[in-house]
């Protein structure tokens, strides 16, 4: 996967494995993807753990990508929402397989932020993401 993305970690700052610092993005198309949590194609949430549910909304902000012609390397930032903190940080091992199965290796500028609930009560992620698609 390449991009014209530029994806930092200044070297006076803490390396990070799982997100970049700074994303420069080069010019192009920007995609706006809304909160994605794990529901199905009837949206019915799938899923009560957090690992099973990040898969799956993962799954969906791809989709959400490829929908308008985007790709996960185009992601230049992203949000993570979640009810179970302590519980990602548990699993936070278990979540790198899931990432690279629909991100591969991309790492974009990323935030993940606890909340008490989200809108759907089963949910217990939801994702946020912006992509650039440059310009050919």
């Amino acid at each position: 996967m390449s991009t014209p993305h530029e994806f930092l970690s200044p070297e006076h700052m803490a390396p990070s494995p799982g997100f970049s610092h700074v994303a420069v993005a080069a010019a192009g198309r920007t995609i706006y993807v809304a909160g994605q949590i794990a529901v199905d194609g009837q949206g019915i949430v799938v899923g009560t753990g957090l690992a099973e549910q990040f898969d799956v909304a993962l799954a969906n902000v791809v989709a959400a990508l490829e929908a308008a012609g985007a790709r996960p390397e185009h992601v230049v930032t992203m949000t993570i929402y979640t009810t179970t903190i302590d519980e990602y940080r548990e699993e936070l091992r278990s979540l790198g397989p899931i990432w690279r199965a629909h991100m591969g290796r991309h790492y974009p500028a990323m935030a993940l932020i606890g909340v008490a609930e989200l809108v759907e009560r089963e949910a217990v992620v939801e994702i946020l993401a912006t992509a650039i698609v440059p310009d050919d």
